[in-house]
């Protein structure tokens, strides 16, 4: 059920500490951006949701266009106003209670969210207890209230030995953020308009300040490629233990690697090492050890040991063995045992296809399609070079090449050069008694 909250998220930073050209909220986590995770907790919660952006604009936005519709973008003036306050300016909620949220938190979950929502106080904020807090800005709580924070850039030696840290998401009342935000200042270390200044205000005025004590491994930020990794590591147990759960068995499950787009459905076998990527649909299939799915689409099928699956692949009722490469084909009710490639095709079902067989789709200009009916069998070491259509009920010879065309139905295709014989070879060659 939504609820009457506005989420802001805070997707403007450079982030620097990542060292990449690429934004800090564009770095992937199990196949996607990180702040489609922020997104996705938030819209599970809220119809209003306003991300806030600065630093690649058009690319944040775009890639975020791809999986939401109905956000509300706001583009922050970093080189006038720069700072979590900054970002905050041009922001204009449909509710009165306002969540702040990062764009590079994508652990944070909306049971994480919905606990802000109980508390009435005009400003609630998350914070950790931490053993070591370098690195992030200071608490000071007295009574159970917020009293004061402290970037710290600007915390003095005392406040530096203070445990309790910011966690970086906050609750507003609108009211508090219409008060306060056209009063920061930037005068402080860095010249950036602090959104933890309106704490400090609002505790001066005899507002309410709660801390809410959050889980680190939900609002802990990631702010280096090491962050990204662990980040990584706890976001991919989650989604194996969600598809156990569901009834996929999972051999040596810390081996196999899930992305966020992978679905499956009935009850699927996936051994160790074997890696899942994009929107790929497994199907009551088996996948065997480290095989590579990549956007492929696999009903009652097996694929696999070291196979791969490379985009918009397409098997149903099909057996791909060890070391077969499909990309951008449909097989269905066929066999491909072991040591092929198969590409930009369509395979009938009843077809074998043979170890060595390889569709040579690409002519160094475009690509081009292989049909194959039904019931083919396609002998080991056959090229079939593109475009050409089999017809059904065919044997084609092991070693044959098939050039491009097409071909009827109910024929043997054999290209092989004759066996040369040379007697005394052997040993004219490499001399007696060897």
């Amino acid at each position: 059920m939504l609820n009457p909250l506005s989420i802001v998220i805070l997707a403007a930073g450079k982030g620097s500490r990542m060292k990449s050209p690429k934004a800090k909220v564009l770095h992937e986590i199990c196949g996607r951006e990180m702040l489609y995770y922020s997104i996705k907790a938030a819209r599970e919660i809220t119809d209003d949701v306003i991300v806030v952006v600065a630093h690649q604009r058009d690319a944040v936005i775009a890639a975020m266009e791809r999986y939401f519709s109905d956000l509300t973008f706001i583009t922050q003036d970093a080189e006038n106003f720069p700072g979590t306050g900054g970002a905050m300016m041009g922001v204009k909620p449909k509710y009165d209670d306002v969540l702040v949220l990062n764009g590079d938190m994508p652990l944070i979950e909306r049971t994480a969210i919905e606990k802000f929502l109980a508390n009435p106080a005009d400003i609630v904020m998350s914070v950790i207890s931490l053993e070591n807090p370098s690195g992030y800005g200071r608490v000071v709580i007295e009574n159970d209230r917020v009293q004061r924070i402290v970037e710290e850039k600007d915390a003095s030696a005392s406040e530096k030995a203070i445990h309790t840290v910011n966690a970086g998401v906050y609750a507003f009342k609108h009211h508090v953020l219409q008060t306060y935000i056209p009063q920061l200042s930037n005068a402080n270390a860095q010249g950036e308009y602090y959104l933890t200044d309106v704490i400090e205000m609002g505790r001066n005025d005899g507002l309410s300040i709660s801390p809410l004590f959050v889980e680190e491994v939900e609002f802990k930020g990631v702010n280096s490629k090491n962050d990204l990794a662990n980040a990584e590591m706890i976001m991919m147990d989650r989604l194996r233990r969600l598809w156990m759960d569901a009834g996929v068995i999972m051999q040596l499950p810390e081996t196999i690697y899930l992305e966020e787009g992978v679905k499956f459905e009935g009850e699927c076998v996936i051994e160790n090492g074997v890696r899942l990527c994009g929107n790929t649909l497994i199907v009551n299939s088996h996948i065997k050890a480290h095989s590579v799915i990549e956007d492929s689409t696999i009903t009652n099928s097996d694929v696999g040991p070291l196979a791969h699956l490379r985009p918009l692949s397409v098997l149903e009722d099909t057996h791909v063995g060890n070391f077969v490469e499909v990309k951008k084909s449909t097989l269905k009710g066929v066999k491909a045992g072991h040591l092929s490639y198969l590409g930009d095709a369509t395979i009938g079902e009843g077809s074998n296809i043979g170890a060595g067989t390889i569709t040579c789709n690409y002519d160094g200009v475009k690509k081009y399609q292989t049909i194959i009916g039904k019931n083919v069998f396609v002998g080991s070491d056959t090229q079939l070079v593109a475009p050409v259509e089999i017809a059904d009920n065919v044997m084609i010879a092991a070693g044959t090449t098939v050039t491009a065309g097409k071909y009827e139905s109910d024929i043997l295709i054999l290209s092989r050069t004759p066996i040369r014989k040379v007697a005394g070879f052997f040993t004219k060659f490499f001399g007696k008694g060897k």
